[in-house]
């Protein structure tokens, strides 16, 4: 048990500060809608044989980006941030980020966070999707969507880093970015 709070302590120290403080102030009060890039996966795009089905046919984490989702769990613990549901896109390495970070809460699939490619007719469809669901949330916990960087870019108008959570500030139709949260 002492391990645990040692490494707990590490952790805390290890995380970043200014908007990250922010950021889980936010958290802690829960009720916000949270953007997760997936944890590190090296290269690009996926190989010429992709299947959605088939994880050995997808870029996947690398260690680095499994160690970089189970801190990501860890600090959600430790800093008492109420989650209420994760939502994740079918990609391999999304998935996985949501299941080593958050696996004791119940991971759902929602297609619209699939990955996609900039200006194309499935980033109009997917991106309305996710922001109905972004538009429609009320809970009292967060509500986690852990997703890519293209989506994120095209929802909140940023760049995230892998393993970058972005917190959303909603004002009616307006989405914007109320903090950071890094996990490296």
């Amino acid at each position: 048990m002492l391990r645990f709070f040692v490494a707990l302590l590490a952790l805390l120290a290890a995380a970043p500060a200014g908007t990250t403080e922010a950021g889980w102030a936010l958290l802690r009060n829960g009720g916000q809608v949270v953007l997760i890039n997936h944890a590190h996966a090296p290269g690009s795009g996926d190989p010429a044989n992709f299947d959605i089905e088939n994880c050995t046919t997808q870029r996947n984490l690398s260690d680095r980006g499994r160690q970089q989702a189970r801190r990501m769990g860890a600090l959600f613990f430790a800093r008492a941030a109420p989650i209420e549901r994760v939502l994740t896109s079918r990609y391999c390495r999304a998935r996985d980020t949501a299941d080593l970070a958050f696996g004791d809460n119940a991971v759902e699939i929602f297609e619209a966070l699939d990955y996609f490619e900039p200006g194309s007719k499935a980033e109009e469809v997917q991106t309305e999707a996710v922001l109905e669901r972004i538009r429609g949330y009320s809970g009292a916990g967060n509500l986690l969507m852990v997703t890519h960087q293209p989506n994120i870019q095209a929802l909140a108008g940023v760049k995230a880093r892998e393993g970058q959570a972005i917190i959303l500030s909603r004002s009616g139709e307006t989405i914007g970015v109320a903090a950071r949260v890094g996990f490296d």
